[in-house]
């Protein structure tokens, strides 16, 4: 018979279990992105990069094609890590970029946390690979786009079918607090959130300006 316990599930994501891949946040691939709004997208972008700078998790930039190409990688990204090196490859399966595969065995955790454009194409890649050499998978889907709905969808179940776990932006930030009594991360959850959590964020703001409320409290 199952018994119950106050611990977190082993499935729950923590900031020192997993590798964040942000993949080809750049604009040509952005240009031709119609599964979700720019600027949804880059909220979103931003929200998991400052989640994840702010929780120490450790994260690999990667562009494809950079100088000749698709562009610089959002700003939004780049100014959350301070100036950490991108892998710019001419791969589109980042998993097949030897130098990328070098520090994703330096950093050397199983759990991989992929997001970025697109997600038929250069998030696949990753995450099929890594399910098949036996890493676990987790997309952040709503940081993610392609050139269609149906692209984005197909791919989504292609890696789902395969054993990758799906979750969002807001969701990611939360997971990695899980618990309002962690006050050493208190004011960057909430700060994050108030910044780019939407409707939830103003939710924060209200409450605090109005009653001076506070999670968990």
């Amino acid at each position: 018979m199952a018994r119950a316990t106050p611990v977190p599930g082993k499935l729950l994501l923590s900031p020192q279990d997993h590798t964040l891949i942000l993949i080809d946040f750049q604009s040509q691939m952005s240009f031709a992105t119609k599964s979700i709004d720019a600027v949804a997208l880059r909220n979103n972008a931003a929200l998991i990069s400052h989640a994840a700078a702010g929780f120490g998790v450790s994260t690999i930039l990667t562009t494809v094609a950079e100088k000749s190409f698709s562009g610089p990688m959002f700003e939004e990204i780049t100014t959350a890590f301070n100036g950490q090196k991108l892998f710019d490859r001419t791969s589109m399966n980042t998993w097949e970029d030897a130098a990328v595969i070098a520090r994703v065995n330096e950093i050397g955790k199983s759990r991989i946390v992929l997001a970025g454009l697109w997600t038929s194409v250069c998030i696949v890649g990753p995450a099929l690979s890594a399910i098949d050499q036996g890493f676990e998978v987790y997309i952040i889907t709503d940081a993610c786009g392609d050139v269609s709905d149906e692209a984005h969808e197909r791919a989504v179940e292609r890696m789902v079918q395969a054993g990758a776990r799906p979750m969002t932006a807001l969701q990611y930030l939360l997971e990695l607090q899980r618990d309002w009594a962690r006050t050493d991360t208190y004011d960057l959850t909430t700060g994050i959130a108030k910044k780019f959590g939407g409707a939830y964020g103003l939710g924060i703001i209200y409450a605090k300006t109005m009653f001076g409320a506070q999670e968990g409290h």
